[in-house]
């Protein structure tokens, strides 16, 4: 669906590490770290981030993006407590997978 939409395989490609990445617009990278915020545990999104983004938005579009995470947060965790895997609906595409945080602080 992504690609539908405009997203490339180098975008695709640098969403693990995107701050890095020349592949996104500043908006972009905007609007990963409010993902990234909204699906952090427990959520903190910064003032400073928010107003960032209400620059780039008006107030139906801020309402619709945040559903649009919240959403995609929501079926994430129900599929994982009910152990439901992928579908292989992707099967031969890039698939970025991030690393499981609680794994990385593990001894």
């Amino acid at each position: 669906m992504s690609r539908k939409l405009g997203v490339n395989e180098e975008q695709l490609r640098g969403l693990i590490d995107f701050e890095a990445r020349a592949a996104f617009k500043e908006v972009e990278k905007l609007v990963l770290r409010y993902a990234v915020a909204m699906t952090e545990t427990p959520v903190e999104v910064p003032d400073e981030l928010f107003n960032a983004l209400r620059a780039h938005f008006n107030e139906k579009q801020m309402v619709e993006l945040t559903a649009i995470i919240a959403w995609e947060n929501y079926r994430a965790r129900f599929d994982h407590a009910f152990g439901i895997e992928s579908m292989n609906f992707t099967a031969g595409a890039y698939c970025a997978l991030l690393e499981n945080k609680t794994k990385e602080r593990s001894p």
